[in-house]
């Protein structure tokens, strides 16, 4: 594994450090105060090519390796976990799905709008009896000539309530896995409700919902990839998809550090900068080890993605690590300002509420733990 960059992923860097700095982090506290981003963000990351990253110019992407995709994940990150959601959804789980299981019509449908930024994704999986247990889910979509009736309901689904086409799940066979299908459904479809959830604890300027699917028809063309297959393609996503997450806690806990080290040198008690005392180098230091394993983890995933290696194991290595690492971050960043922490003037407050949720989606710590110990023993604590 190679841990220099090359220029040009520097200069996607670059590019997007400075486009954090002026046009999101400046924002962040006020778009959690209303619980809303500005929508106007999502045509600007568009037109940066942040949507269209590891996407064919072919279909209107970027075209970047995974390496590119983290490093922008991990600005967008730092600078509001929000923002970077709607990166990791609509591209990372949606868009990708598409590009590596959808038909040509599917793909000139889809992905130069949703890499442009004209259009938006979401990936209705979750349930509200089926988490952790995504092979449980009870939506059923029922074939009809030559059509999917599709009748169930989705909850905590990011980007739910701004999403142009929602990539959902749906029962179509028997019990298990081997019988969920994956449809492309456009949220303007007959039948397609949805409602926004507002007081969560953070990323509150990410739009979040509950989708309800009362007899939504669409087309077996709008079926994306093998009736049955539907489960190995979440799965798919979500093991990428837990690579973005791990490269957004990155983020966090580069946020973090940077806002502890800042802060540190500046605030005085006792005559002198709270840095010079021992037990907040220590909080300090204890933030940049952290920061500095989980990217290590993050690009490690990446560099496999990217030379076609199994990576599904480490990717929730990544995850497990940097999640966690990201509310030590925030936690060690609060103790560092002390109650001036605990208030919104600053970020670290922030950060720690949007870190603590990236413990729970796309396969919560205890997921990943098993995921990863039945890897190494060849074990399966599911059954």
């Amino acid at each position: 594994m190679n841990l220099e960059l090359s220029p040009e992923q520097a200069a996607v860097r670059q590019l997007a450090a400075e486009f954090v700095d002026r046009e999101v982090a400046p924002h962040a506290a006020e778009w959690d105060r209303r619980e809303a981003v500005d929508p106007g963000i999502v045509g600007a990351l568009g037109r940066l090519g942040f949507l269209g990253l590891t996407i064919d110019e072919e279909y209107g992407g970027s075209g970047g390796d995974h390496l590119a995709y983290c490093l922008v994940l991990e600005e967008l990150g730092r600078g509001d976990s929000s923002v970077r959601g709607i990166v990791s959804v609509s591209l990372g789980l949606v868009a990708k799905s598409i590009a590596g299981y959808g038909t040509p019509e599917q793909k000139r449908a889809w992905l130069p709008r949703l890499t442009a930024g004209e259009a938006l994704g979401c990936f209705a999986l979750t349930e509200p009896g089926t988490g952790s247990d995504a092979a449980s889910l009870a939506t059923r979509a029922v074939r009809d000539g030559d059509d999917w009736v599709i009748t169930g309901s989705k909850i905590f689904i990011t980007n739910g309530t701004t999403a142009d086409v929602a990539l959902v799940f749906a029962r179509t066979g028997g019990p298990g896995h081997r019988g969920i299908t994956a449809f492309l459904v456009p949220t303007d479809a007959a039948g397609f409700g949805r409602r926004e959830i507002h007081g969560k604890l953070g990323l509150r300027g990410q739009a979040t919902a509950e989708i309800d699917l009362d007899g939504v028809r669409v087309p077996d063309a709008a079926r994306l990839g093998a009736e049955g297959k539907g489960f190995s393609i979440a799965m798919a996503a979500l093991a990428k998809g837990r690579m973005s997450v791990a490269a957004g806690c990155v983020g966090i806990a580069q946020g973090c550090l940077d806002a502890a080290v800042g802060y540190a040198g500046q605030r005085e008690q006792f005559g002198r900068p709270i840095a010079s005392y021992q037990l907040v180098q220590r909080l300090i230091s204890n933030i940049a080890v952290d920061t500095a394993a989980a990217r290590l983890l993050v690009w490690r995933v990446a560099d496999l993605i990217d030379r076609g290696q199994p990576f599904a194991t480490e990717s929730s290595m990544a995850k497990l690590f940097a999640s966690e690492a990201a509310v030590r971050a925030a936690n060690d960043a609060l103790q560092v300002f002390g109650g001036y922490g605990y208030v919104d003037e600053y970020p670290v407050g922030k950060y720690l509420r949007d870190a603590r949720v990236t413990t729970l989606y796309e396969g919560t710590s205890q997921i990943q733990q098993l995921l990863i110990g039945r890897a190494l023993t060849g074990v399966n604590a599911f059954a």
